[in-house]
């Protein structure tokens, strides 16, 4: 497979972000990392902003949905764009579960969720960021190796939560995973699953035998949880939206919530460009998650930075709020 490069000029009026100023991307992809036991190599796509230096790096994990190229290394370029617009270095794994591996790894080991790989992955590149610093045409030397966030949607959002230090029942084994990775210092989960046990009552609860030892007790890595208030996963349970503000609650601090007045289990369309499977398509939305998150990991990384305070100031106050915040 070769590899591509796109760059592409992005501007506040293209996104409607409120970014405070145009900031030219590159993506190149893929960046093929053989892994040795790894049925098929890992292969990534690395966003950056075209300038800049000591870049913090997001770590994005997708979900896992019934989307080919959507849950892969070529999903959620609405955020990956603007993270990197924002000055993040945004790597993207196509995990095992992708939908794009869906029958070449039929019957493999682990499927059809490779819970335990899909985290591994997140090691697996931070292992290697010297080798795809220098592999991806521009990048060179610009890489902070010590401001590494991750961040990952619905399934992707348990995968974030274990490398934070929540803990899962291997669903080979049955044993406790502890797949922490301490080279993570912040996190950000998007409408990731909830609690297990008795509250996960829908017609996927046996489908998915991971979720129900899920223990958020250990996530002790500070963390954003963005939760849709119209995010309703009845094939799971009948809590309703708030399962999902779980990773939340049932974790120790610091961590934040922001509810999103509105959003549904994409949020807007963060999985891709007017997707199919968006359910609230809502780019102001997308834009409001982009610009919010992106702050809160600014400001995690440089404490006094402004950056979140100030987006909460425009997007959660006011009659046209975004959503709402609180903290613990």
């Amino acid at each position: 497979m070769t590899s591509s490069t796109d760059i592409n000029a992005r501007t506040d009026t293209d996104t409607d972000t409120g970014f405070d100023a145009p900031a030219p991307v590159l993506s190149y992809s893929p960046v093929v990392l053989p892994v040795p036991g790894r049925p098929v190599d890992l292969q990534v796509r690395v966003s950056a902003p075209a300038a800049g230096t000591d870049l913090p790096v997001i770590l994005l994990s997708h979900g896992h949905g019934g989307s080919n190229n959507l849950s892969s290394l070529n999903g959620y370029a609405p955020l990956a764009q603007l993270w990197a617009a924002a000055g993040f270095v945004v790597i993207q794994p196509t995990h095992l579960s992708s939908g794009t591996l869906r029958r070449q790894l039929a019957g493999t080991a682990g499927g059809p969720f490779f819970i335990r790989s899909r985290a591994q992955d997140m090691s697996h590149v931070l292992d290697r960021l010297d080798e795809i610093d220098k592999t991806v045409p521009q990048l060179a030397g610009r890489i902070d190796h010590d401001k590494i966030a991750v961040a990952g949607h619905s399934l992707g959002g348990h995968t974030a939560a274990l490398l934070l230090g929540a803990r899962s029942a291997d669903p080979e084994t049955g044993e406790e995973m502890n797949l922490t990775e301490p080279r993570i210092t912040a996190g950000v989960l998007l409408a990731a699953p909830g609690r297990g046990g008795d509250v996960l009552n829908g017609w996927m609860a046996d489908k998915v035998p991971f979720l129900h030892d899920t223990d958020f007790s250990a996530m002790t890595t500070p963390a954003l949880v963005v939760v849709g208030d119209q995010d309703d996963s009845r094939h799971f349970t009948d809590v309703g939206p708030d399962w999902h503000a779980d990773p939340y609650r049932l974790s120790p601090a610091p961590k934040t919530l922001l509810t999103l007045f509105g959003g549904e289990h994409l949020l807007g369309g963060i999985s891709g460009y007017d997707a199919d499977e968006t359910t609230d398509e809502n780019p102001e939305r997308v834009a409001a998650v982009a610009r919010l998150t992106s702050a809160y990991l600014r400001t995690r990384f440089q404490p006094g930075d402004p950056a979140w305070q100030s987006a909460c100031e425009a997007l959660t106050t006011g009659a046209g709020a975004s959503g709402r915040v609180e903290s613990k």
